[in-house]
């Protein structure tokens, strides 16, 4: 029995999407926080709380892209072609964001305004494409002889842009806990109490699209809701509720580190549950990983240096962690 190319690389593609989301989610959410700080200091801790590690996150971005161009090139080509517009508002936010890391820390008092209002844009637009671009994944693209066959406009609709404030809530989540785990004092009670009503809307933003996908579509329906698949899928609500109780109970209690750490086990929840949704599509909703590969000499290759390149990337995302653990404080600075 030969090895199952397509398999590895769906799974790599996999992993390295939910680690970008994880890793450039709370520093995206530190973001959209922004607005409910006013402090000077204290944006300056919540920046510098992801200033060393920031970038070293959207390496995941990267290697997503270029799985999917070189593991899965009709996937690749149709589904930007499909989502293009959104992308490209995705990677403006990013640049926005990006440019505004390093140039706040060194405007004077009077320009610094200009750098926060660019770092909050540009994480929110960046964030809110993300989750337009997830949407009308999700919704499904129209594939013909091979080519994409939709509209210029056709990821424009009211599923994907409530998708797109879903994930501006998702990720200000991510961002509110992160804080919780990285500051102290006044910011950190801040984030406690933003935390609750965040959660809150997350909760609704999940049961609104747990809801809204499968009345879309039947075959989603008839996956989540035919046995005997329902007892086996039945654990994932089960355990979206176990957790936001036990996020509830952690938040109340002014944890540290807990919030973060059930925030990371709800996105997991939720992308898991979209992998059941729409497995083994890799464009929604009739065309499969197999389907879409490339040769398998080609994703043979690719693999060989992929092996190579991933512990490597993984050792020094560890590393960057472990070297700036630990509470970040107004005496920490980033230059």
């Amino acid at each position: 029995m030969g090895i199952d190319l397509p398999l590895i690389w769906a799974i790599i593609i996999i992993f390295g999407v939910m680690m970008y989301v994880v890793m450039d989610g709370f520093d995206l959410g530190i973001g959209i926080l922004f607005p409910f700080i006013k402090g000077e200091k204290d944006r300056d801790v919540m920046m510098n709380t992801v200033a060393p590690v920031w970038d070293g996150n959207e390496t995941w971005l990267v290697l997503g892209g270029a799985a999917l161009f070189g593991a899965f090139p009709l996937a690749y080509s149709v589904v930007l072609s499909a989502l293009y517009l959104p992308l490209i508002l995705m990677l403006v936010g990013l640049i926005f964001r990006g440019v505004a890391f390093e140039f706040r820390f060194k405007a004077t008092a009077d320009k610094r305004h200009i750098w926060d209002k660019a770092f909050i844009w540009g994480s929110i637009i960046a964030t809110f494409f993300q989750g337009v671009a997830l949407g009308a994944f999700i919704e499904g693209i129209p594939v013909v002889n091979r080519e994409y066959a939709g509209g210029g406009l056709d990821w424009l609709s009211p599923f994907s842009l409530f998708c797109g404030l879903g994930l501006i809530v998702a990720y200000a989540l991510l961002g509110c806990t992160w804080l919780i785990m990285k500051t102290e004092g006044p910011l950190q009670e801040r984030m406690h109490n933003l935390g609750r009503p965040l959660a809150i809307a997350l909760l609704v933003v999940m049961g609104v699209v747990s809801l809204w996908t499968p009345l879309a579509h039947t075959d989603i329906a008839a996956r989540w809701f035919t046995l005997p698949n329902l007892f086996w899928f039945l654990p994932v609500p089960i355990l979206v509720l176990v957790t936001m109780y036990g996020l509830f109970k952690a938040i109340a209690r002014n944890a540290h580190y807990t919030p973060f750490l059930l925030t990371l086990l709800l996105i997991f929840l939720g992308y898991s549950g979209l992998g059941i949704s729409l497995w083994p599509n890799i464009i929604p909703p009739s065309i499969s990983i197999w389907e879409a590969a490339a040769p398998p000499q080609s994703q043979g290759f690719m693999l060989v240096g992929t092996l190579f390149i991933l512990p490597f990337i993984l050792g020094y995302t560890y590393w960057s962690y472990y070297v700036f653990r630990g509470k970040v404080t107004h005496e920490d600075g980033y230059h």
